[in-house]
C-alpha cells in the first residue's frame, strides 16, 4: 500500500507536516486547517475515474490495468490508499486534489508538496 494524504492549511498558518499526518491518520481535528468540502471533492474524484470500475462508497479498481485505491476522509483531510496503484494513478489523484488547493502530502519520504518545498 502507497498512502497519500491532503490538507490544507488557513491563511497564515504552517505546522509540522509530519505531526499534523499523524494527528489527521488518528482522526483528530487540528487547528489551523481548512474544513474541505469533502462531498464535492468525492464527486470530483468519482468524476475523474469513472472509467474505473466503483468497488464500494469510496473504493475504486482499475479493470483496464494496474491498481485499486480506497478514500478516507475526515471534515480536514483526504487520505487516499493506493494498492499497486501506477505513478501515472496517484499524480492524477494529486492533480485532482490541487484543484482544491489541497498539496500531497507523501509520509513515505516524508514530503508535502507545496509552494514552500518547491
Amino acid at each position: 500500500m502507497y498512502e497519500l494524504l491532503f490538507w490544507q492549511y488557513q491563511d497564515g498558518i504552517y505546522l509540522n507536516h509530519h505531526l499534523v499526518y499523524e494527528a489527521l491518520v488518528e482522526q483528530q481535528e487540528v487547528e489551523g486547517l481548512e474544513t474541505l468540502p469533502v462531498t464535492v471533492i468525492l464527486n470530483r474524484i468519482k468524476t475523474v475515474f469513472s472509467g474505473w470500475e466503483k468497488v464500494d462508497e469510496n473504493s475504486w479498481k482499475n479493470t483496464k490495468g494496474k491498481g485499486a485505491f480506497h478514500v478516507k476522509t475526515t471534515p480536514q483531510s483526504i487520505q487516499i490508499d493506493c494498492y499497486g496503484t501506477e505513478g501515472k494513478t496517484m499524480d492524477l489523484l494529486a492533480d485532482t486534489l490541487e484543484e482544491f488547493k489541497c498539496p500531497l502530502y507523501d509520509p513515505q519520504v516524508p514530503v508535502r508538496y507545496d509552494e514552500f518545498n518547491e
